[in-house]
């Protein structure tokens, strides 16, 4: 050739079949021009920064199960807010003539043993249950995160105590312990009474989740810079530790809030819990296991209700887990 080359020793043009070497296969060599790299990855400058919360709201927005999860509880917490929207009747007054009297105008449930009108009963009822379940998640998630967040951070024999106490109350079943405990509060029982028995022996489960969540964030470089650059241990927990580590403890809060709301009906249904001038699911559930036989939907009623609100509370929950777990989310 002019050059001095040989015709194997020549190059393929761009974009052209060139020979192999082994008989019957060709490769091609595609032109760089039509490979445009830089417009492949490049990145949008303009877009918000991602973030754990965000994907999970991403995440949570594309999810049947959390939008019939959200309408149950927003249904629930609007009830047990303001019971006056949906009953103009007093839960408290009652004729013997109405005695399992049948449903009538007005009256969409019927009527239990005492002559009370059912409807007006499961909607009162909502709101000492989810008063109980939201105080008692609130000052569960205070005490165990406060317990499993110290011993998580600081370790060694603050850890070694900690982690005892909490074994020590994780091993008394909740239950048992709030009907022994209650005893004490034979007299003048009041909601706080048993927000503040639940609390006592439902923290142990919040403080391992949090224990073990800040044992798995405590190490990483955000922390150690912030250690670098002269933060204080308790600033650092506060502001970087614990924020990273929320998502299991909302996980299981949001669980046990269901869990303390049948707590809260068991106590009541054994006598044990609220009083009897607090309108309870629990009371209704008990008063009308009487009537079992000759009218069962006075038990149905506020069993319903009360199974519908702790399966919201679940759903949303396994919902919440879901989507904050990196390796359940698309990425």
């Amino acid at each position: 050739m002019p050059d001095g080359t040989t015709p194997a020793q020549s190059r393929p043009s761009q974009g052209t079949p060139a020979s192999n070497p082994r008989p019957g296969q060709t490769h091609f060599v595609a032109d760089v021009s039509e490979t445009p790299v830089a417009v492949v990855d490049k990145v949008d400058e303009d877009a918000p920064a991602s973030s754990l919360w965000r994907d999970a709201w991403r995440d949570l927005r594309h999810r049947v199960l959390f939008w019939v999860s959200a309408a149950l509880i927003l249904a629930v917490l609007l009830v047990a807010l303001f019971p006056g929207l949906f009953t103009s009747v007093d839960p408290r007054f009652c004729e013997l003539r109405n005695s399992l009297g049948n449903p009538q105008a007005g009256h969409p449930f019927g009527f239990d043993r005492q002559g009370c009108d059912v409807y007006s009963r499961v909607i009162y009822g909502a709101r000492a249950s989810v008063s109980v379940g939201v105080l008692t998640t609130i000052g569960v998630v205070l005490l165990g995160g406060l317990m499993g967040a110290l011993a998580g951070f600081y370790g060694r024999w603050f850890d070694s105590v900690l982690s005892r106490v909490t074994d020590i109350f994780f091993a008394i079943p909740l239950v048992l312990a709030a009907i022994v405990l209650g005893q004490v509060f034979t007299e003048g029982r009041t909601v706080l009474n048993v927000v503040a028995v639940l609390t006592v022996f439902g923290w142990p489960q919040v403080a391992r989740i949090t224990r073990g969540a800040v044992m798995s964030v405590k190490n990483n470089d955000y922390v150690t810079a912030s250690k670098a650059l002269g933060a204080s241990r308790l600033s650092i927990l506060g502001r970087h530790v614990l924020p990273n580590a929320a998502a299991p403890i909302i996980v299981v809060a949001t669980v046990s809030l269901g869990t303390f709301i049948v707590a809260e009906a068991t106590l009541s249904f054994l006598g044990l819990g609220l009083p009897q001038s607090v309108l309870s699911w629990g009371h209704d559930i008990a008063t009308a296991q009487s009537s079992l036989r000759t009218n069962p939907s006075v038990l149905l009623y506020p069993s319903v209700a009360l199974a519908l609100t702790v399966l919201s509370f679940i759903m949303m929950g396994d919902a919440v887990r879901d989507a904050l777990d990196p390796k359940a989310r698309k990425r």
